[in-house]
């Protein structure tokens, strides 16, 4: 039966809800629009999660996830008490906004960046003002910090940022957090394996800092659904307190095998984002010979413009040819195109089927 809006609650009745990346079953799709790792994950993970099913699942999973945010604090020379663990990053980060960012000032975040961040802050009633990127679509941390010395909510920003893939120095996020001490600086470093640089190491030094992460893209488990975020041991409590009103059990045993195994294997981590990291820099510099202007990227993706053709109407044609990338209809970023990178022969596709397109 259809929904009655009548009896929806009046918040809800005017969300806007996120859009994911369209996932269609064509036949031989290459499928570059939603930032999936083209490599599968570390066989070691594979493994854990089929032992882990058969030990059985008849029992609940340890709501604390003590062992993953063990397994993730000695990766990243943090304490257990200072990892917070969820269902993905989008999890995590909207128990984020529901924990720090319901306050009188509005939250900034950037003009041009993950667009679930106005979703989460339209859902919890948080007033969002949205800082103009500059005319390079970097994120403007002088704006942004100048703003927020006049007083927020706090601030999120992706770093490298989504779509742009272009990436902050820590310098950059150092000054963002002495520009609102008082307020939390959420760092969504959704990508930063693929050339960032981490804010982690700057987390003992600065208690308002929450870095969030993700298992679904340097780590191959985007079908898992693992994120974490990592700050001060008082924002970890106030993540939990959010979590344990919500879902005390948020991951299930198979995850939390498989993202320890994948954690653990630091070798494969290594050579599967060297080589998507290998695999962008060619496909930079082929789609600067097809005429595309390619923003510097830090991320698994690329997001160009090109000077001569519509971007919706490029991306109809690849869509034509089974090769699927992503486009957003946003008014500054509408020219641009988002695309994922693949497997060397899944660029090669791309770069043919352009080739055909261009003429």
């Amino acid at each position: 039966m259809a929904s009655v809006p009548s009896f929806w609650s009046p918040r809800i009745a005017a969300l806007e809800p996120y859009v994911p990346g369209e996932q269609p079953r064509i036949p031989g799709l290459v499928k570059l629009n939603t930032n999936e790792n083209p490599f599968a994950p570390s066989p070691r993970a594979i493994t854990a999660i089929e032992r882990a099913a058969a030990q059985g699942l008849e029992r609940y999973p340890d709501p604390e996830s003590v062992a993953l945010r063990e397994a993730i604090g000695a990766h990243d020379g943090l304490r257990p008490e200072q990892v917070f663990v969820g269902n993905g990053s989008d999890e995590v980060l909207a128990h984020a906004f529901f924990a720090f960012f319901q306050q009188a000032e509005p939250l900034l975040i950037p003009d041009v960046t993950y667009s679930f961040y106005r979703v989460y802050a339209q859902l919890y009633g948080i007033d969002c003002e949205l800082v103009p990127v500059d005319a390079g679509l970097r994120i403007d941390v002088e704006a942004m910090a100048s703003r927020a010395a006049r007083g927020c909510a706090g601030i999120v920003i992706a770093n490298p940022n989504a779509p742009t893939g272009i990436g902050l120095p820590l310098a950059a996020i150092e000054g963002l957090l002495a520009s609102c001490p008082d307020r939390v600086v959420l760092v969504d470093e959704a990508y930063v394996d693929f050339g960032g640089e981490s804010a982690v190491p700057l987390i003992d030094r600065h208690p308002n800092l929450l870095v969030v992460h993700t298992l679904s893209k340097s780590r191959s488990l985007a079908g898992l659904r693992v994120g974490f975020a990592c700050g001060q041991a008082s924002l970890v409590d106030a993540l939990q307190r959010v979590k344990n009103s919500f879902n005390s059990y948020p991951l299930d045993r198979l995850a939390s095998a498989g993202a320890i195994a994948s954690i653990e294997d630091q070798a494969w981590f290594d050579k599967t984002r060297l080589d998507i990291i290998d695999i962008r820099e060619g496909l930079t510099l082929q789609l600067e010979d097809l005429g595309f202007e390619v923003l510097p990227s830090q991320a698994n993706f690329l997001f160009v413009h090109h000077p001569a053709h519509d971007a919706a109407t490029l991306a109809a044609a690849l869509r034509e040819r089974a090769v699927l990338v992503r486009h957003f209809r946003q008014p500054r970023i509408a020219q641009y195109l988002r695309i994922s990178i693949g497997t060397r022969d899944q660029c090669s596709a791309l770069v043919d089927a352009l080739v055909r397109i261009l003429g």
